[in-house]
């Protein structure tokens, strides 16, 4: 390849490119994925594009065509482009990389046993890392822990760096995002942790809701949200409850949360628990003695797959240290029968039929508000979680908005003390408990 071209009449046909291109895409993906092409020289009729190697062959196969097209749009006598590589990105980015190399190999979009509770929130995802920053930014993903929410974040960041490893990605947990920024503080000053978690194309952080109750954190975590979204960077984002029940965390906190896709993952069908089952068994390479076994056990285990297989490890164990096959009567004897739903008092019931019954919104019988009908909706809720569930005091204070054990406390003592002397109070906790109770409001 030669330039026969100058140089200067080279650049100016670029220019001319890049503005039809960036009127033909969002903007960011024409910063990500564009605007680092350089023109490197020509040959003939082709104009030959120098591009950063982490990203060459992404753009070759999806942009080229685009490309073309707008090359042409010039009226240049250049019709067709190929690429050369150019210098990798930053140095700066190579510790983020290195970051990425701790990721669960093991999680991946191939891995990901699709069904009814997560299908939704699987495309979103792989159509996130086929193209981040154009489907859904930010993407928030939620439901109780063992569903796969993590899975599919790892799944995200394994799939770009396979693709895409010119990115600078990064997946962390809160936990990890707090401890990191609170280590900065401490030591080396708050810029450097800016740098780090400001500087990237792709951000996914699990369980958000670890964020609740941690003030400065949070305040960094706003800053570094609204840096990485105005800069066109992909958000994606994951935690036990939806945006608006995280209700300790600050109201534009929750509102960003909720601008882009938020979907659940819900727990698993039985057909989506045998089909996780007959995977693990594929993959261990053992031997069922019958064809009920993975259906026995699938019926025995409902909440989630990280307890499915925790299951089908303790069954297999003790099937080889007591030399018996895996079978039907074996399940039985290893793994308890899960209780039915209907038996159990799911806090969400309380909270969503005491709202109900004062008028007021979940929000606001979980959040900060202090006006009277709010405060004793939430202390005849405290009432009835502590009365109705097996939770301990720190727990319920969890899922009330983050409150403390005392405060839990004083709330379950005021009512009891207004229970001997208030009938209308008295009356209304009677029929809560009775329609929390009841079948037939367990079945809808």
């Amino acid at each position: 390849m030669q330039d026969d071209t100058d140089r200067q009449d080279l650049d100016h046909l670029w220019e001319e490119v890049q503005e039809r291109l960036r009127a033909s895409v969002p903007p960011s993906t024409f910063r990500l994925w564009l605007e680092p092409l350089r023109v490197a020289g020509t040959q003939g009729g082709v104009l030959y594009l120098s591009a950063p190697g982490g990203i060459r062959a992404w753009v070759e196969r999806r942009y080229s065509s685009l490309i073309r097209e707008a090359l042409a749009d010039t009226g240049t006598a250049f019709r067709d482009v190929s690429f050369a590589a150019a210098l990798s990105r930053d140095a700066e980015l190579e510790p983020d990389r290195a970051a990425t190399a701790e990721l669960n190999p093991n999680y991946t979009f191939e891995r990901f046993v699709i069904g009814e509770g997560n299908r939704l929130a699987h495309a979103a995802a792989l159509a996130v890392a086929e193209t981040p920053s154009e489907a859904y930014n930010p993407l928030f993903l939620h439901g109780p822990p063992g569903l796969g929410k993590t899975h599919l974040l790892v799944a995200i960041a394994n799939y770009l760096r396979a693709n895409a490893p010119g990115l600078n990605v990064r997946y962390t947990t809160a936990e990890s995002f707090t401890n990191e920024f609170v280590g900065a503080l401490r030591s080396s000053g708050a810029e450097a942790f800016k740098r780090r978690y400001r500087n990237i194309d792709v951000l996914l952080v699990d369980d958000v809701q670890f964020l609740e109750g941690k003030h400065h954190t949070e305040e960094e975590f706003f800053h570094t949200f609204n840096t990485l979204y105005e800069g066109g960077s992909q958000l994606i984002l994951s935690a036990d409850r939806i945006p608006s029940e995280l209700s300790t965390l600050a109201l534009r906190l929750r509102d960003r949360f909720e601008w882009g896709l938020t979907l659940p993952v819900e727990p698993p069908n039985l057909a989506t628990r045998l089909t996780v089952l007959r995977r693990l068994v594929r993959e261990a390479g053992v031997e069922t003695a019958d064809g009920n076994v993975l259906f026995e056990l699938a019926s025995r285990i409902e909440a989630n797959v990280r307890q499915l297989h925790g299951a089908l490890t303790r069954a297999i164990a003790h099937a080889s240290l007591t030399a018996k096959p895996l079978s039907s009567e074996l399940i039985v004897e290893v793994i308890p029968k899960a209780p039915r739903s209907v038996e159990t008092t799911p806090v969400e019931e309380i909270q969503q039929k005491v709202a109900v019954a004062f008028g007021i919104s979940r929000a606001e019988l979980v959040g900060a508000t202090r006006t009277a009908t709010p405060v004793r909706a939430r202390q005849a809720a405290i009432f009835l979680t502590r009365e109705l569930t097996d939770l301990s005091l720190p727990q319920i204070g969890r899922l009330y908005g983050g409150r403390d054990h005392s405060t839990i406390l004083n709330s379950v003592r005021r009512v009891e003390a207004r229970l001997t002397k208030d009938d209308a109070l008295a009356s209304r906790i009677a029929e809560l408990r009775s329609a929390i109770h009841s079948p037939a409001a367990n079945s809808t």
